[in-house]
């Protein structure tokens, strides 16, 4: 139950799939009208609250009038038309690589060195392992002897592939293999490959100064520089609609949230969820068995045993399912109702300072369990889809003394930063000053863990020319 609640929608597709595919006493049912739906979920009392232990023969047996385990919940009907965010295609980066292997005039044991490189890439194109770990590896796995000097020269011919910059080992070595490839006749692209190649440190830290002062530029010369080195791609896997590893897919929201006449409307997300229940022919089975009036067989009892324990399996998981919904609902509404402004028009600056313990309160659930409903689910309302973290946050007085929420005070933050010249990035000891005209007092080390927590670099790497 607790592994069901932590999983996105997504995957708990995928985890239905796996149960049917590994139990035949569990089987899709059949769809059912909205107002069937609408009598069948929300007490609980049919399935979540009998004995999970023990069982008559009576709980195997579906009652057609009362389909006690269908899964539709709320008013949601699996036919209504909504926008949703489908799941993406499955051709992967490292396929894309193999095939570009595949036109290369490599003998049998390159190509062979050359797949293990590959499988060693990681989703942004880099090569993070060492070559002299991967010369150890195909020694272990396929007893072949290598070098760290053969293998480099293998990756080389990996480095020319597309992607450019795939293959590279560093950040300095994937922004040189792609500048390499430009018009080197141009100045600026010139000037920035000899940026990147012997002034790199300077470059990421931008001490500028030194880069004209060393390298005898304008300011007007370092800037058309950088500029051809910002048109470079830091993580060329990123140019693909997947990873090295795995497909990537896009957000599928686990609630839907719509506002109609002033009035939310909040539902499970459950268009791809299977109705399930019992399988009929092991329920009849088990009570065929039962029935016999001249006793029971050896092979009988053991087939009892196996069908009972099926179906036991079976029926916990569709409890565990329905709990997982009431659970999530529960929490949900919690939360729209202790946000309710904020979900009206989705304006950040309207969000109340809420932490785990005033939803744990409010639903009676425990705190644990709310942190599960909230990891890595999603509800899509008519401004947006968002994560349901970014619904919670700590909350600091002002100075009228009125309550606000941290991400109003970093909403703040991050607007005066986006507004800062950035000839002259404002410190953090300078943000601190303004937040406190504004009317929060707080202190620099805090303002520099806001920041920090908003992906923001220091001032001085903020600065452009």
């Amino acid at each position: 139950m607790i592994k069901l609640l932590e999983v996105p929608t997504m995957q708990l597709e995928q985890r239905i799939k796996k149960e049917l595919e590994e139990n035949p006493a569990l089987e899709e049912g059949e769809e059912h009208t909205p107002e069937e739906n609408a009598d069948e979920v929300d007490t609980g009392e049919d399935s979540a609250g009998e004995d999970q232990d023990e069982f008559s023969f009576e709980d195997y047996i579906e009652d057609d009038e009362t389909p006690a385990y269908r899964l539709n919940i709320s008013n949601y009907s699996k036919d209504d038309k909504r926008e949703e965010i489908p799941l993406g295609t499955e051709s992967t980066f490292r396929s894309h690589l193999e095939s570009q292997l595949g036109l290369c005039s490599l003998d049998e044991r390159s190509q062979m060195l050359a797949r293990q490189i590959l499988g060693n890439l990681d989703e942004d194109g880099y090569l993070r392992r060492r070559l002299d770990a991967i010369a150890d590896d195909l020694v272990f796995s396929q007893n072949i002897k290598t070098d760290e000097a053969e293998l480099y020269e293998v990756l080389r011919v990996i480095q020319d592939f597309d992607p450019p910059g795939v293959g590279a080992r560093d950040l300095q070595e994937c922004l040189l293999l792609q500048i390499s490839r430009k018009d080197q006749s141009a100045d600026s692209v010139e000037l920035g490959h000899t940026i990147i190649k012997g002034y790199f440190k300077e470059f990421i830290k931008k001490h500028y100064d030194k880069i004209i002062k060393r390298l005898d530029i304008s300011e007007h010369e370092l800037k058309g520089a950088i500029n051809e080195i910002l048109k470079l791609n830091p993580k060329p896997g990123s140019l693909y609609s997947d990873s090295v590893t795995n497909p990537s897919y896009q957000i599928v929201p686990d609630f839907i949230l719509d506002y109609v006449d002033g009035e939310f409307i909040l539902n499970l997300n459950i268009r791809n969820t299977p109705d399930l229940k019992l399988n009929r022919t092991y329920c009849e089975m088990l009570e065929n068995i039962n029935g016999k009036k001249d006793g029971k067989s050896k092979k009988d009892k053991e087939t009892i045993t196996f069908v009972k324990q099926k179906l036991d399996s079976a029926k916990w998981f569709i409890d565990a399912i329905i709990q997982r919904q009431n659970t999530l609902m529960v929490t949900m509404n919690a939360i729209l109702e202790y946000q309710k402004v904020f979900f009206a028009d989705g304006d950040e600056t309207k969000l109340k300072p809420m932490i785990l313990k005033d939803i744990a309160e409010k639903t009676g659930l425990d705190i644990s369990t709310v942190s599960r409903v909230a990891n890595s689910k999603y509800i899509q309302t008519h401004f947006g889809i968002y994560p349901l973290k970014y619904f919670f946050s700590e909350g600091l007085q002002n100075e009228a003394g009125e309550e606000v929420s941290t991400r109003e005070i970093k909403s703040i933050l991050k607007e005066c930063i986006e507004n800062e010249d950035k000839r002259k990035p404002v410190t953090d000891e300078k943000l601190a000053a303004i937040l406190k005209e504004k009317g929060y007092s707080i202190a620099r080390r805090t303002v520099a863990k806001y920041r920090e927590q908003l992906n923001i670099p220091v001032a001085r790497l903020r600065k452009v020319l």
